[in-house]
This record gives C-alpha cells, structure tokens and sequence, in this order.
C-alpha cells in the first residue's frame, strides 16, 4: 500500500491565481505529454550495429497513465470503463449495485460523448474566458493537454456448480451470494430539453454554450438545476480547472458568490481533487493531503470543508490501522489509524474486489490430484492451481509459458478453461472482450462466467472496477490465477490490484525462475533490480544511437524502421514497433507518425487524416490500445482491420477521439505487446520524468531487436537506479488481509 510521498504527488497542479489556489490533483497515473525542450548535445552518431549496448541505453518517460487516460476521449478520472455491466437487482448486494450503477454511468457518458456536436475552435465566435474554457476542455478530449494559460505550476510536495474434474475435492462452504444479473441496458441521453437548460445557465455564466451536450451528459437531466445551486459542478466536466469553474461561478452567481470558503465550492474541490487522483492510480487519499490541497485552492478551513463533504456524501472516509494490531493486554493503548477518503465508485469497487478474492481464497480445503500432469514447464504452478482457488505468479515475458501449460493441463482434464489478457494474444481473449461477452466462454444463467479456472495474464494491468467486475463473475468453485510481471507500468485507472494483492499475501505467490533469454532478456532484467547493465550483444540484439536533438531523433527513427532494421534483421518495416514517452512534443508520437506515415505509406489523408494502409491504434476506452490498420471509409465510418483479422468499424464522429496513427506509442500503449523488433526513442526534453518501470516497460517490448535513439545522456541510468514506480494509495491490501484472515480463524 502504497502512502506519505505518493499521495503528497497526488495533488501536484494547482493554477495559482487569486483565488490562493496552489496545488491539486493533476495528470494521469503518469506523466503529461512531452513538450519541446532543449536536448543535450550527444557526441557520435550510431546506426544498427555501430553501437553496442551499453549503461548510456537512455529514455525518457512521459507517457503512462495521464496519456493512456487521454487516449479515451476525454474519460473523466482516467478510468477505463469496463464491460458487462450488470443490471441492478432487488436483491443485489449494496456494493455491487454501487458497482453496476457506476458501470452504467460511465457506458452512458461514453456513448453521449460520440453524439455531441463538433468542436468549436477556441477564438471563433468565443473570446476571453469563454474560448479559454472551451479550449482547455477539447485538448483534454482530444488527448492532448490543456493551453498553457491554465496549466498548473507545480505545487509543493450462490449454488456451487459441479467440479468437473475426475478426482474428488472437498470444498470449503461458499458464502451466501447473490448472482451477478445479466447486463442491463444502456441509460438514455439527456433529452434536448435538458440540454437547452444547461445551455441557458452556461451563457449566463459566460461559459461556452457548445459545452451543454456534455455538461448535461455528464451531470444528467437536472444539469441545469445543479450549475445553478452550485456552479463549482462545473468541475465535473473533464477538463475544466478551478480557476475557469470559479470565474464562472462569479459570473453567474454574482453578489451571492461568498468567496474560495463557500461550502458548495469546497465541495466540488473535494470531488475534482479525488477525481484527478483516480487519474494517477490512487483509490483513495490521505486527509492531511487532501486538507493541504484544499488549503493551497484558498479553502480557508481545510478540515471543517472535508468534514462536511464526507458528511454530505460527498466523498467516503475510511479509518485504516497503522502498524501491527494493539494486544488486548494493552487496555491503554488505542491502534493508531489513518483517515482516507475517496470517492465511492473507487471504495466500493475495491471493498467488492477484496470480498471476491477472499472468497476465492477460501475456496478448496484439499487438493486436487493432478500430479500427473505436473512435469515440465509450469510443474509447480499447476501443483499450486491444484489446491487453491486463488493463485499469484509473477515473472517474465518468458514466463507465460508457465500459466500456458496450467491451461492446457487444465484442459486435458476436463476444466473449462480461458486465458484472458490485456492486449490481444495467441490462444488468449482480451479481459475487455470477455466482461462484455464478445469473446469468451459466455456467461451461465446466474450471470456468472462458464468456466472452472481463469487464468489473467497481464494482472498488473487490471483497475479496481476492471478487477471487480471480472472476480464477482467468477463462479464459486473455480479457481483463478493472476499472473504478470511486477515490474511493469501499473494500470491505466486507479488501484494497483497485482501488487496489492502480492503484498497482502492472502493467497500462495509463485515466482517463475525461467529467465527472459538473449541480450534484451539479460538488458531488461537488470533493469528490474535498478541496474543498467553493459550486455554483449554480438548478433547486434541491442544497439544505441546517439542523438543531439529531437529532430535528429526523428530522422535516425524513420532511418531505421524503414531501413536499417529491415536490412540488418530482415524484420518487415510493419513488424518494427517505435515507443516514446509522450504523445506531444517534438520526438513525441505525433511528431513520430507524421514523419513515418510519410515515408512508408504517404498519402493525403482523405479519411479524417487516414489512407488506406495506415497503421494505426484504436482506443475504444481509458487503457486500452488496439493495434489496427485502415482498410476504408464509408458513411458508417472508419473500418479498420484488428491484430487477430476482426473487422472494426469506428463512427466517424468518434473517428479524431478514438484512432490515432500506430507506428509510434507509448510504453503504456505498447504493454501486453511485443514485436519483433522495437526503437525505443528517448528525447533529452523528458529526461526529467524517466522511471524504471517505463525504462523496463519500453525495452521489454522487443523480441529480436531492441533499438534505443538515446537522447538523454546520463538521466537513463540515474532514473533505472534511482527512479521507482510512483507509488499509489489504496486500501485492498489492508482489506484483502483482514477478510482472509477473518476467514481462517472461523471454526470449521
């Protein structure tokens, strides 16, 4: 669990302005776009083959989960929504009604947003504080970041089925549950009527009318009402700031408006800065941090305006115990605790995840008997999977043989089985595809997934509404397996469930001792431990080019996807996968893709900036990244032609917030991927924001060839040694332990 520090960078960004608003909750579960920067001159120029691998291997990080979040067209909070969502019944329990509800929120905001009218450039027809408003909001939803006026500086720190396997088993009594109803129906649009009032109150308050589709989209029919009870709402609507809500609110309120103490602004403040936090991971923040924020947003009694907020419902608070538990012998001393607060789709989201996995955890009392089965690769992982219906395995890329073999042992003994991954994979459906039952065993009559064992690859990928979603579906009986590498960049929405649930130790945790081969394997295990190793790459595996600056970073990248590599390797152009840390910038992806798009499938563009042939990433929701590439364009939009072969036909209003070109990604886009070969590109202008997981992540996406246009000089190295993971705070870990360990001391 992550604490202190982490939450303290969860409110960042605050405008400073009149208003004393410092510092509030910013950016993704990662960093912002690459800007432009100057970049360290680089000495020597380098090719495939005239460098070898070396501690100067450099990169910079800016992509993570801000862009992943960027990528959804404007998500608000950065989650993903997902799937199969369950339709409320009379007798569903309270957190997973909260769960379904907030599942159907987010399907009906997604779905409204594809509707509304185009965008209005900022300027034209707007000026002053109303384009400015208009301006922030579009670059949230096109994925790129707000104008420069308004960013932040930075602030100071049921009946259990039948097993269907030959041995006998005993089982423990699965609790009561209720079953998980079939999905329900998406809610309806705002009606016009709706809109027409929300479009009312926003000229009133000098804010642009065009925003009224969304705004009464993501408030719902009574928008209007609530703008003019409490205009600070406002906040709701991604990417709008502090500043622009409280020039709006003085505009519309007028006299009324009693200043930054105002109870309905402290409150707003509360859900945006909450909400910002969901955006870098975090389920939940400390009170002090939140208090502190408040106070730097002008708020002149912090803790008075949290407490009314959490009395309002506002947000929820949690006491957690801090350090081991007090004896009962100690009558006078109380357990320290800490107060968290959060918002309570997230909070109830991971009190419903932890009874899931605790219920999986208590599943069996005695083994099956598959030793047979047990030889080879994955031997003790299918031994382990044989007696607990809750197991963790962690390793490498090399290591997915292990839960590959469980699966296929599994099979051959009757199991209905699914391997489920993030990304599309051989013998694999995605987790987005089988929550929504697209792909997939399907679901039973009581709403639950057909199957006797789930094995999740790419577990460090899964938020907490993902996560809680895909555990509840799990019938009791089966058994589940997560499996991923503990390294990785951490998951697009909030939560860290993988290494929440490893650090909770509910459950037997294997580590797979078979090691990532050849130079890239040895290169990115180095990585992991805060090394960066000189590796002897004699087949030119790992090769560095220096470079003195962005546009030397971008010619030396084209020079080798469509060239070098392809020579050097005989790996097709297509094959060659770029990853940078940002979207924006210089050597970001867009940079990346103008230039690469014109050197290997130029064109004019004709489908919304697309041609035939282009290789692109379809981005249906916060997290999820789909390689594609453009086949044609009709009346019914963009179709393009998926990893697997499916067909994909994009609307063409969502065509600019869902499709991006794909030669070039971020590491967040790129993990649950590999190719056969990759240029990881590292502009000096992001040196500031390397960490080790995106340094591991960007490297360990290449098969054969691992390319790295180095740009950073020594703030590679420093960052893998010096740089984790950002940490996050939630609250599964302390809720897993203490439903696992209630269990075990009931009596039989």
């Amino acid at each position: 669990m992550a604490e202190g520090e982490g939450a303290a960078e969860a409110v960042a960004e605050g405008p400073a302005d009149a208003s004393a608003e410092g510092a509030a909750a910013s950016g993704g579960a990662g960093e912002p776009d690459g800007g432009p920067g100057a970049e360290p001159p680089v000495s020597g120029r380098g090719g495939v083959g005239e460098s070898p691998a070396g501690p100067n291997t450099g990169d910079t990080a800016t992509d993570g989960e801000a862009e992943a979040e960027a990528d959804a067209a404007g998500a608000t909070g950065g989650n993903a929504p997902a799937e199969g969502t369950a339709e409320a019944a009379p007798q569903l329990s309270e957190a997973a009604a909260e769960l379904a509800a907030q599942k159907i929120e987010r399907e009906r905001i997604a779905r409204r947003k594809a509707e509304r009218e185009a965008p209005v450039e900022a300027g034209a027809k707007l000026s002053g504080t109303a384009a400015d408003l208009l301006a922030a909001v579009r670059a949230v939803e096109s994925g790129g970041k707000p104008p420069a006026a308004f960013d932040a500086p930075p602030a100071p720190r049921r009946p259990e089925p039948a097993q269907t396997q030959p041995q006998t088993q005993t089982q423990a009594p699965a609790p009561a549950r209720t079953p998980v109803p079939a999905p329900a129906p998406q809610a309806d649009a705002p009606s016009p009527d709706a809109v027409q009032a929300v479009r009312a109150v926003l000229a009133r308050g000098g804010a642009p009318e065009s925003l009224a589709a969304q705004t009464a989209t993501t408030l719902g029919e009574d928008a209007a009402a609530q703008l003019a009870e409490s205009p600070w709402r406002l906040l709701a609507v991604a990417g709008v700031r502090p500043t622009q809500a409280d020039g709006f609110a003085r505009a519309l309120l007028g006299g009324e408006a009693t200043g930054p103490g105002d109870e309905r602004r402290a409150a707003a403040l509360v859900s945006w800065l909450l909400a910002q936090a969901a955006v870098k991971g975090h389920t939940v923040l400390e009170a002090p941090t939140l208090e502190s924020a408040l106070a730097q947003y002008g708020v002149p009694d912090p803790a008075e305006a949290l407490e009314a907020a959490v009395a309002e419902g506002t947000a929820l608070a949690f006491e957690e115990p801090v350090g081991p538990p007090v004896g009962a012998s100690a009558e006078d001393e109380e357990q320290p605790v800490r107060i968290l607060v959060g918002l309570e789709g997230s909070a109830m989201a991971e009190e419903s995840l932890a009874e899931g996995l605790a219920r999986l955890a208590n599943t069996f009392t005695d083994p099956a008997d598959w030793d047979k089965a047990a030889t080879g690769t994955g031997a003790e992982l299918i031994r382990t999977a044989a007696g607990h219906g809750l197991v963790a395995h962690t390793g490498g890329e090399a290591a997915r043989a292990e839960p590959r073999a469980l699966a296929v042992a599994a099979g051959e003994f009757g199991l209905r089985v699914c391997l489920a991954a993030h990304a599309p994979a051989e013998g694999a459906v995605t987790v987005a595809g089988l929550l929504a039952g697209a792909e997939g065993p399907g679901r039973d009559a009581d709403g639950q997934f057909a199957l006797d064992l789930l094995i999740v690859l790419d577990a460090p990928q899964l938020d907490v509404e993902t996560a809680a979603l895909l555990v509840e579906s799990v019938p009791d009986g089966a058994r589940l397996v997560l499996s991923g590498d503990p390294a990785v960049l951490g998951s697009a929405g909030p939560g860290r469930v993988f290494a929440d649930v490893l650090a909770a130790r509910a459950c037997p945790q294997l580590v797979s001792r078979i090691p990532d081969p050849g130079p890239i394997g040895e290169l990115v295990s180095g990585v992991g431990v805060g090394e960066l190793y000189q590796v002897d790459a004699p087949g030119k595996e790992v090769v560095i080019v220096p470079v003195r600056d962005a546009g030397e970073a971008v010619h030396r990248t084209v020079q080798l996807v469509a060239e070098s590599v392809p020579r050097a390797f005989g790996i097709p152009a297509d094959a060659v996968q770029v990853i940078t840390p940002g979207h924006g910038g210089p050597a970001g992806t867009r940079a990346l893709n103008a230039a690469l798009k014109e050197r290997l499938n130029p064109g004019p563009g004709r489908f919304g900036g697309f041609d035939p042939g282009d290789r692109v990433v379809h981005v249906p929701s916060a997290g999820r990244a789909l390689p594609a590439r453009v086949v044609s364009a009709d009346a019914q939009g963009l179709h393009l032609a998926g990893a697997t072969g499916a067909r994909i036909v994009v609307p063409k209003e969502r065509v600019e917030a869902q499709v991006r070109h794909g030669w070039a990604v971020t590491a967040h886009q790129a993990v649950g991927s590999r190719w056969p070969a990759a240029v990881v590109v590292l502009p000096g202008d992001a040196a500031q924001a390397l960490s080790r997981d995106w340094v591991y992540t960007a490297f360990g996406r290449a098969e054969r060839h691992l390319s790295v246009v180095h740009g950073v000089d020594q703030a590679l190295p420093r960052a893998v040694a010096e740089v984790p993971a950002k940490p996050r705070t939630t609250r599964l870990t302390a809720l897993l332990r203490t439903l696992v360990q209630s269990a075990a001391a009931q009596p039989e």
